[in-house]
């Protein structure tokens, strides 16, 4: 019996200095960062190469190194598949010796991914997913969402839009995670405001053809119909609905529009329209020096879902430095504490749910007339408390609100 211990316990100390060993070959090796994104998808203009470029110069501005040891990045096309994004950031996780994962274009792929990270008890940093779910009912001590919410973006836009008098809407949104949620919290804002919402139609991701939907929509006799889709579904429907002469008689409410969006459709398609924006490459000074190093390697200013990585790994990188060490809980810990200095975040912190509250902009496309340069886009109507724009704790779902 006395042997059987003694066996016991030799195995267990070899399990537990192999696990020293392991994690001291980890950090010998540096930070590893994985920036898993869209790389030829509906998001990936605005997401994609553009989000690794953002990672990129967060880890230059560092020196690419933390602590004394070097950054590294991998990067990754989940194809907005859950399946193929869980077996990638498993293999990165467990093999690859990553210790962060960002970006995450794709609800649904964000929900597997942080129920992974949760479980291998690793970071996960969301910059491009808007579901709700991800700091409400599915929140993670190891996951945050850094850059907006359906429930932001709603507020934002559809308060102003209903607030002008337009009463009836109709809402056209994507068959997923994201489009389901910012559909809902749309209808409860434009409720919530004092009009009514006279129909809801849900379309498949990717897709190419919008006429049924739209004459759904124009037969409703709606005032607004409101797109509640992102990147491409959202550029093909705008599109669709000139075609269709929605316009004039009914206008259109963008409830996730990105600047690459409004590149594609135009300034005299999509001039006038309201948005609600985290960010915007023309803010001030530290923003117009970014997009100035993000255009020369990708030809353009970034979206606010690449600012939203750039901030991210920056603040990443920032709290492993002031922590003094890649363990998670570490530096989560720091990323609570710390605050939040990118030239992209308004009066930004993360809470104890993992969302991070930030200021937003409510803005409106410029007229061609108006417009003086190229990507010159927006016009800044005002600026929205980030506290007016995000759930009171006490209503969260979220159990890490509790504590």
């Amino acid at each position: 019996m006395r042997q059987q211990f003694l066996r016991s316990s030799a195995a267990a100390g070899l399990c537990l200095a192999l696990a020293a060993g392991l994690a001291h070959a980890s950090d010998a090796e540096g930070v590893k960062i994985g920036v898993l994104t869209d790389m030829a998808g509906v998001t990936a203009d605005a997401t994609g190469k553009g989000s690794v470029e953002a990672a990129r110069l967060a880890i230059e501005e560092m020196g690419g190194s933390v602590l004394g040891k070097p950054i590294s990045l991998v990067s990754g096309d989940h194809q907005h598949r859950p399946d193929i994004g869980s077996s990638m950031v498993r293999k990165w996780y467990d093999t690859d010796g990553v210790d962060v994962v960002v970006d995450v274009p794709n609800s649904s792929v964000a929900l597997a991914v942080q129920g992974i990270a949760r479980e291998k008890k690793k970071l996960v940093l969301f910059s491009s997913p808007g579901t709700t779910a991800l700091s409400q009912a599915q929140c993670s001590p190891y996951g945050v969402q850094w850059t907006y919410t359906t429930y932001a973006l709603s507020r934002g836009t559809a308060t102003a839009v209903v607030n002008e008098g337009n009463k009836r809407w109709f809402i056209l949104a994507s068959d997923y995670a994201f489009g389901k949620q910012l559909a809902a919290d749309t209808e409860a804002v434009v409720k919530a405001s004092g009009g009514e919402v006279l129909g809801t139609v849900y379309h498949p991701l990717n897709a190419s053809d919008f006429a049924s939907f739209l004459l759904q929509a124009q037969g409703s006799k709606a005032q607004i119909i409101a797109i509640a889709n992102a990147g491409g579904d959202t550029i093909s429907a705008i599109k669709q609905a000139a075609e269709f002469g929605i316009g004039s008689t009914q206008r259109l409410a963008a409830m996730l529009l990105l600047l690459t969006d409004v590149h594609s459709l135009g300034l005299p398609a999509a001039q006038k329209t309201y948005l609600t924006v985290p960010s915007y490459w023309d803010m001030n000074d530290g923003t117009r020096a970014f997009a100035k190093k993000f255009e020369a390697r990708v030809g353009r200013p970034p979206t606010f879902l690449q600012a939203g990585v750039y901030g991210s790994v920056r603040h990443y990188l920032q709290s492993v430095k002031a922590a003094g060490t890649t363990d998670a809980d570490a530096v989560m810990a720091k990323m609570k504490s710390l605050p939040i200095d990118d030239p992209f975040s308004l009066n930004a912190h993360i809470r104890q749910d993992g969302l991070v509250v930030r200021d937003m902009m409510l803005a409106q496309v410029k007229t061609p007339e108006q417009s003086k340069a190229p990507w010159d886009y927006y016009n800044i109507v005002r600026r929205i408390p980030g506290d007016t724009l995000a759930w009171p704790l006490s209503e969260s779902q979220c159990p890490l609100a509790k504590q």
